[in-house]
């Protein structure tokens, strides 16, 4: 594969002053007044011709950052950036816009900042407008723009843009749920045409759906380069252990899709129908899910959880104990079987079943065993009971004849 961007030991220093005195002070007295912020520490990655890329961290992770320096809106304090193409980025709502032009002048405009001549945008024109659904409001000032109504514009006229890289930061959480998914299907269909992407979103399984890999950034530099699915484990994670205040929680070192304390932890997982382990499961059928565990302290209120994601890696189904108002006492140096029985209501395909025992709602309060891919299986469908779709409904379904 061709390499269509180049990221080489990009670190990005910010200059930190308390006021603009002390920054005049600095000019003409030859003394420091600043602090030094380093946004970005020697990041170092490629993108490759046609590949979709996430990027994702926490808040103040240098994300940001590292996007306007590809960009070239930022320059780095050091290090390079190889671009083998045009680059065009979607940051900032309302960047390179102007509040007083309508929308058809900021195309123009817009279209112009980002490397489009006069007749390209010419050309585009009716494509933009017609993709972005604004129908009337494309001569009305911008000003008068709601931030969903921007971003339809701002992506419309990028994807026209014929770019070979296209950045697109957090642009579409602005969005409906129509026209966002009316731009994943335009950015699946131009990634067939070799544009290659760098996606950020804190949509995880949005992040799934499009990238072909996915970079974890954490204060400034890069943690995991890897599957997206693996670096959001990873992503899972770090999470959870910014809320260990004891710094107990570690990576199984055998499995990359486990960490915990291991106060409590997982020692086995079998999906049951009529007592017999199975992996091959017929659609609706009923089956326990039986966890083992085994304590090694006492916990009064132990949630235990699942999770079912499909081939694509999109979530499922979930639920645990503490959602369902079940209180899980357990006490040390003892095992346990934790059972989930259910009927099987699921689509065919292939899927794989995660595994969770923490305190509370979620993992990130007190985890003891955070288990991904803890084991696959596989739906088919039933022989008299035919649908398409992810789950079962089971509708009963009657005609009845109108009399007059």
């Amino acid at each position: 594969m061709n390499k269509i961007l180049e990221i080489k030991n990009i670190t990005k220093v910010y200059k930190i002053y308390k006021n603009n005195v002390d920054r005049l002070k600095e000019v003409f007295l030859k003394k420091n007044y600043h602090k030094e912020f380093t946004s970005n520490k020697d990041i170092s990655f490629d993108l490759f011709e046609g590949e979709t890329l996430g990027i994702i961290g926490l808040n103040g992770a240098g994300k940001s950052t590292i996007l306007k320096i590809i960009a070239g809106v930022v320059n780095a304090s050091s290090g390079k950036v190889l671009r083998h193409g045009k680059v065009t980025a979607l940051l900032e709502l309302g960047t390179g816009f102007n509040d007083e032009l309508t929308g058809r002048d900021n195309i123009f405009l817009n279209g112009t900042l980002i490397g489009m001549n006069k007749n390209d945008i010419k050309g585009s024109l009716d494509d933009i407008v017609e993709f972005s659904e604004l129908g009337e409001y494309i001569d009305e000032p911008i000003k008068t723009y709601s931030s969903g109504m921007k971003m339809r514009l701002a992506f419309s006229i990028a994807i026209f843009s014929d770019p070979r890289v296209l950045i697109v930061d957090e642009a579409l959480a602005v969005g409906d749920a129509h026209f966002s998914a009316k731009c994943t299907k335009a950015l699946k269909a131009r990634k067939e045409k070799n544009m290659s992407i760098i996606y950020v979103s804190h949509d995880l399984n949005s992040l799934k759906l499009l990238c072909d890999r996915a970079i974890l950034l954490h204060k400034g530099e890069v943690v995991i380069t890897d599957t997206p699915e693996n670096v959001i484990n990873h992503y899972n994670f770090l999470i959870a252990k910014l809320n260990d205040e004891e710094d107990t929680l570690k990576i199984d070192m055998d499995k990359d899709n486990s960490y915990g304390t291991f106060e409590v932890e997982i020692k086995s997982v079998n999906i049951k129908k009529d007592g017999n382990n199975l992996k091959d499961i017929q659609t609706g059928d009923l089956v326990d899910i039986e966890i083992e565990l085994d304590s090694k302290i006492d916990v009064e209120n132990a949630t235990i959880g699942i999770h079912i994601r499909d081939k694509f890696a999109q979530d499922i189904y979930g639920t645990n104990t503490f959602y369902r108002n079940q209180v899980m006492k357990l006490d040390a140096n003892n095992r346990y079987v934790c059972t989930y029985s259910m009927p099987l209501n699921m689509g065919v395909g292939k899927y794989t079943l995660g595994l969770a025992i923490h305190t509370g709602d979620w993992h990130t309060e007190q985890c003891y065993h955070w288990m991904d891919n803890a084991l696959d299986f596989t739906v088919s469908a039933s022989k008299d009971d035919f649908f398409i779709g992810l789950c079962r409904l089971e509708p009963k379904i009657k005609l009845d004849k109108i009399t007059s």
